[in-house]
């Protein structure tokens, strides 16, 4: 497995998102998974399953130090004295006490961004994360944040997938030693019957989802693929026995657009 080093933290690439997995399915996908040898698994306050996923690290059977955690704080919980309760209300649900990754989920604007920031850096101080970052941050966003923040920041973890062409952003997290960590890195399944992967993948035996998270990976880009199936999981997980040339990898990038979006909400960013 590939590690991704930012600022202090050493991020598995390949990791294990979690949005939409619920209850009993939610706890197994996650056993499996750190069984199958991931090491990198993706949860948040919004999910409503931090439960659960903590339920399938302990019945993996991994050890704690070798998985990469990542909890998200919901916007609602941004005011300082708010921001610690909800962290530690994460840790009582997961049963754990500290996170490797605490990330803003979203930008909230009625919330001054120094303040919340400081507030995060102080959960960081307290031992409750060993690591701090922000997720859908566009780069002034980012600007503002690394220049605010008294604590260095990992990461920035946003939607990133062959359609959507976010070089801007990954070219601020190089600039501030940050990984790019992609949500949606198979496009909500989109890429399955895509001519150009299908094609690719015929090349390399592997399939268009593989291709997909090697282009990302050869990026120095972290992917947390969701799938609710025990096959998809060994599948996303088997992409480090090839490698994509140059003329492959400026091909899928080829296919990316700044309207390439799947995940918007009225309460988004302006996008870069």
């Amino acid at each position: 497995m590939k590690i991704i080093a930012a600022n202090g933290a050493r991020i598995p690439s390949i990791g294990l998102g979690t949005w939409e997995l619920r209850g009993r399915q939610c706890a197994r996908i996650v056993e499996q998974a750190l069984k199958f040898g991931y090491r990198h698994i993706d949860t948040a306050q919004a999910y409503e399953n931090e439960r659960e996923v903590g339920e399938g690290i302990r019945s993996s059977g991994v050890r704690r130090d070798e998985v990469f955690l990542t909890t998200k704080i919901w916007t609602n919980h941004f005011a300082p004295h708010d921001l610690e309760r909800s962290t530690k209300e994460s840790l009582v649900r997961l049963r754990l006490p500290e996170v490797d990754l605490l990330l803003l989920h979203w930008p909230n604007p009625h919330v001054p961004l120094s303040e919340t920031l400081g507030a995060l850096a102080h959960a960081k101080r307290l031992g409750l994360t060993r690591h701090i970052g922000v997720s859908n941050f566009t780069v002034a966003l980012m600007d503002q944040a690394v220049a605010a923040c008294p604590e260095p920041l990992v990461c920035n973890q946003v939607e990133y997938h062959p359609y959507l062409d976010q070089t801007k952003v990954l070219e601020a997290c190089t600039r501030y030693g940050m990984a790019l960590v992609a949500y949606s890195p198979v496009a909500k399944g989109r890429i399955k019957t895509d001519p150009t992967l299908v094609r690719l993948g015929r090349i390399h035996r592997k399939s268009p989802a593989q291709i997909c998270l090697r282009w990302l990976v050869q990026q120095n880009v972290a992917a947390i693929p969701r799938t609710s199936r025990i096959e998809r999981l060994s599948e996303n997980i088997e992409i480090f026995d090839f490698e994509l040339n140059d003329e492959e990898m400026n091909e899928i990038s080829a296919m990316g657009s700044s309207g390439g979006r799947l995940t918007d909400f009225a309460f988004a960013p302006k996008w870069d």
